[in-house]
């Protein structure tokens, strides 16, 4: 029987891994199909990571999960390229079935993170990481006085618009529809902002550029105009898929209480409403979507999975 599953590699399950077995879990194994490392590993510039910065040029999101596995793993740590399916409770032991087979553990931590959702517009994918961007705490400032375009009318895209707008010379909001989803504060800031312009019932039809990154973005509206937008940078915002598949029962429930979006509820040890199941990382509410903050909720999580296993399984 496992101490302990985390299911996920990524910063938060990697470092669920760490603590729990430089804590003292014998049994701990990480499920994790491809290669440890999470989304963070796509991003080609890194530079708000504490203490790894480079200046040129910048480390990528590759180099700087690269040592993380070895690290993890030194404790007892054991990676299983399995496809988990589902976890169950019974009692107090958990099953964790996977494409191979399943596992009986005392504890489950739950990393399995949540992915931002594509647009769909030509060119989304090929500019991705060179210009096409769902995260503008990591990549704004990239863009440093220049022009960008934010897509997206709810609270994120608003919110994240407001912060690129401290960064670069103008943000151009592109949006569907007339009205926004978000907050109405948040609209009027948004409105009173001189450095944001909105682009309403209005869609991007295609991102162009060439070797060097995206050039900029065909804009169609409604009315059946069409135009060019030069902007060397287009942070998309139309939500996240949240990875919570395995937490999914027989009967469409959920192991574990989640939000309307789908996302773990959990406090601030990272428990859950289940004994012994833990989330850390995007999956959980209120998430940050940062590397450093993933890695401190695995931390936190692999600690209470330690303290748990021990309270409630010492013979």
């Amino acid at each position: 029987m496992l101490d302990l599953a985390i299911i996920g590699g990524g910063p938060a399950g990697l470092s669920a891994g760490l603590y729990a077995t430089r804590g003292g879990l014998k049994e701990v194994v990480m499920f994790e199909m491809g290669m440890p490392g999470g989304q963070i590993t796509q991003s080609s510039e890194i530079e708000n990571y504490p203490g790894v910065f480079r200046e040129e040029p910048h480390i990528t999101g590759m180099e700087l999960m690269e040592p993380w596995p070895k690290q993890c793993m030194h404790f007892g740590l054991k990676h299983a390229m399995e496809q988990v399916q589902s976890v169950t409770k019974e009692g107090k032991h958990f099953n964790v079935t996977t494409d191979s087979g399943s596992y009986e553990a005392k504890s489950v931590i739950v990393c399995t993170g949540s992915t931002p959702k594509r647009a769909g517009f030509e060119g989304e994918d090929e500019f991705f990481g060179k210009g096409v961007s769902t995260c503008a705490t990591c990549d704004g400032f990239f863009y440093k006085d220049k022009e960008v375009a934010v897509l997206g009318g709810g609270d994120t895209a608003l919110e994240e618009a407001l912060y690129l707008a401290n960064i670069c010379s103008k943000v151009y909001v592109i949006h569907r529809r007339e009205e926004f989803r978000a907050a109405p504060p948040t609209v009027e800031r948004v409105l009173k902002n001189d450095k944001i312009e909105l682009i309403l019932n209005a869609s991007i039809a295609k991102a162009y550029g060439g070797p060097m990154g995206l050039e900029g973005l065909e804009i169609a509206k409604k009315d059946g105009e069409s135009f060019d937008l030069k902007v060397p940078g287009v942070f998309v915002f139309v939500g996240n898929n949240v990875n919570n598949g395995v937490l999914k029962q027989s009967d469409d429930s959920f192991l574990c209480s989640v939000n309307d979006n789908g996302e773990v509820i959990v406090d601030l040890n990272m428990h859950t409403d289940v004994e012994g199941l833990f989330a850390a990382g995007d999956i959980r509410i209120e998430a940050a979507k940062q590397v450093v903050c993933a890695a401190a909720d695995g931390a936190v999580a692999g600690m209470q999975a330690l303290n748990y296993v021990q309270e409630h399984f010492n013979d």
